[in-house]
């Protein structure tokens, strides 16, 4: 798995390290206080091959085994929405760590969305498999640095990003400079929320760090890349960068998002991640189904 550090910048500056899923182009993080020897776990992948309906924890226990070896204690396991094109890890790190996990409050209502989608009116209690639910501006301890939890809509209705110190865990908001900005099309997704959320990201200290939650690559390199500051995305973001409006945005956004397919892990992802990366209830037969909706997207 590709890795990549980025170093503390001295106090009140977390190091970064990114693990690269090149399966699903998603990045995992693990962000460490130097001060106090404790991390936090972002956006962690559970492996899922679709083909064989199979699941796998190679990436997650890699994960593991850098904060084993890195003597690091984690304080929290958080996801930034849950995710589409992965399953999440959540669920297997609270049990190998007993660290909490959480997860944006308005997780909730991205719950009803797909409660109706599935038709499983019964399914999704968000609260009973997360540890928290947090909301715009609300702050959580970890180490030295603190979280500063920021509502970041527009991929999904309840996306938040995770500001530590210097650093800022933009989940599916940017996407790096030279590749734009996510997606908006899925339920509950707006690329006028997504405009607001970039330019509140936007207004952060010019060289805040972001961390982006997806890299799928592009002609003019050959290594994924996860990492710019505010500056560089105001200045050089091919799809935001020097002061596009509001509406060129949004136009812009929704003429690309309509080409684009459903990741081939969506539909068997979200009934997964709205259970905290937790597999259905297993069956008489011992085992776990999933259910798929025909003909609903």
């Amino acid at each position: 798995m590709l890795t990549k550090t980025s170093p503390s910048r001295g106090n009140g500056s977390p190091e970064v390290t990114g693990f690269y899923d090149e399966a699903t182009g998603s990045i995992q993080y693990v962000a460490a206080d130097p001060q106090s020897d404790t991390c936090v776990i972002i956006d962690a992948v559970l492996d899922f091959e679709p083909a064989n309906a199979r699941t796998s924890t190679e990436s997650v226990d890699e994960i593991l085994s850098f904060v084993e070896k890195k003597g690091l204690s984690v304080a929290w396991i958080l996801d930034t929405h849950p995710h589409a094109d992965h399953f999440m890890a959540s669920s297997y790190l609270r049990e190998k760590l007993n660290a909490p996990a959480a997860i944006g409050e308005k997780a909730r209502d991205i719950a009803d969305l797909w409660r109706d989608l599935y038709h499983q009116q019964n399914a999704f209690d968000v609260d009973s498999h997360f540890d928290r639910l947090v909301a715009e501006g609300e702050e959580l301890e970890f180490g030295t640095l603190g979280i500063r939890v920021m509502l970041t809509p527009g991929h999904t209705l309840g996306s938040v990003t995770y500001v530590i110190g210097d650093a800022a865990f933009v989940n599916d908001t940017f996407m790096h400079v030279d590749t734009g900005t996510a997606r908006c099309d899925f339920p509950g997704g707006s690329a006028r929320e997504l405009y607001s959320s970039l330019q509140s990201l936007l207004a952060l200290p010019d060289e805040t760090r972001l961390f982006v939650g997806h890299d799928y690559g592009n002609d003019n390199r050959d290594e994924a890349a996860w990492e710019a500051t505010v500056s560089e995305h105001r200045d050089g973001n091919v799809h935001i960068g020097g002061g596009v409006s509001e509406a060129e945005f949004v136009a812009l956004r929704e003429k690309r998002d309509a080409t684009l397919p459903l990741p081939d892990r969506m539909l068997h992802a979200l009934q997964v991640n709205l259970r905290g990366g937790r597999l259905p209830e297993t069956e008489a037969d011992g085992h776990s189904y999933l259910r798929i909706p025909l003909n609903r997207l």
